[in-house]
């Protein structure tokens, strides 16, 4: 079982950076797959971006060279580092961690990006 807690969301203007965190509870956090996803009104939520337990990395077209995700194993905790945002990337952010069929997801944090 793992429970997960996102932090580091608000409002920022267009062209600002936020940090999200997502602290992981339970064993083995190592082992999963981990994501963050996001879903703006009226939308799908959708994958943002995505690092294996390995180091590899995954994100959507839409944040490439602008958000940056990594992890910490011995903290527990993985990051989105997200630089030049833009309107369009307002939306409540989720992390999840996946392993051998079992998802597990946080209850979301605000990100609103407006002037």
């Amino acid at each position: 079982q793992v429970q997960l807690v996102e932090s580091g969301g608000g409002l920022v203007q267009p062209g600002g950076s936020l940090r999200l965190s997502c602290a992981a509870s339970g064993r083995f956090f190592s082992t999963y797959l981990m994501g963050w996803y996001r879903q703006a009104p009226g939308k799908q939520r959708e994958l943002a971006a995505a690092i294996t337990n390995t180091g590899s990395l995954n994100y959507a077209d839409s944040v490439k060279g602008r958000f940056t995700i990594s992890r910490d194993n011995a903290k527990n905790t993985m990051y989105l580092q997200m630089n030049s945002l833009k309107p369009e990337d307002t939306a409540v952010y989720y992390c999840k961690a996946y392993k051998l069929g079992a998802e597990y997801w946080g209850q979301g944090t605000q990100v609103t990006v407006s002037s």
